[in-house]
């Protein structure tokens, strides 16, 4: 990976993170993972009955352990179990703002970004259904991203950003948008803008219902 590829979001990952880690809150934390490109790494967990995240899709992690040494050692932990990928080599980017999941349970997540020097051998274990990746420049540029109406009953407008056939939206959306808005002030959530018009003849299927 070139050294300049990532200039942006280093300088985004200067500004200090917000942290929520208030005692006797769970915490949890995951990795999100950038490797060459540009190309941002994204986990759809395998269903399961009982798991409010069952074949959501976001970053490998999990809930922190009394054996972890603190929530970095539980990003590198849960990483190499999900996925197979181990994260001591890695070039540590930096941290985002902790997020607090609500209403489903009360936990606290933190996120942290790792640059990979290439793409890894991934290993899933049985809690990951598939690997998915997007550019950071399409996420910039808001390829893919609309709204979506949550829950049905309620009908709440949340963001999604669609691509390679998946959806990510919620928890781990708020966590890419803390990173595209650190870059470009942008906004977060449904303040940012929607994708461009398509030029004339453009191949393109990104819509915004």
């Amino acid at each position: 990976m070139h050294h300049d590829e990532l200039a942006d979001v280093r300088t985004a990952l200067h500004r200090a993170p917000v942290r929520q880690d208030e005692p006797g809150l769970a915490r949890s934390a995951v990795a999100a993972l950038l490797t060459p490109g540009r190309r941002v790494w994204f986990i759809r967990r395998a269903d399961r009955a009982g798991d409010p995240w069952s074949g959501h899709v976001g970053f490998p992690g999990g809930r922190a352990q009394a054996s972890d040494a603190d929530l970095l050692a539980t990003a590198v932990r849960e990483t190499s179990e999900e996925v197979g990928v181990d994260l001591s080599r890695a070039e540590l980017l930096g941290q985002l703002d902790d997020i607090r999941t609500r209403p489903v349970r009360s936990m606290m997540v933190r996120p942290y970004v790792f640059r990979l020097d290439d793409v890894p051998v991934w290993r899933p274990n049985h809690e990951v259904a598939a690997l998915h990746a997007i550019s950071l420049d399409d996420l910039l540029g808001s390829r893919g991203r609309g709204t979506m109406r949550w829950p049905a009953r309620v009908g709440m407008t949340l963001p999604r950003v669609d691509f390679d056939g998946v959806r990510l939206w919620g928890l781990t959306l708020m966590m890419v948008d803390d990173l595209l808005d650190r870059i470009d002030g942008r906004g977060l959530g449904l303040d940012r803008p929607a994708p461009a018009p398509l030029q004339v003849g453009a191949a393109d299927g990104d819509d915004r219902p």
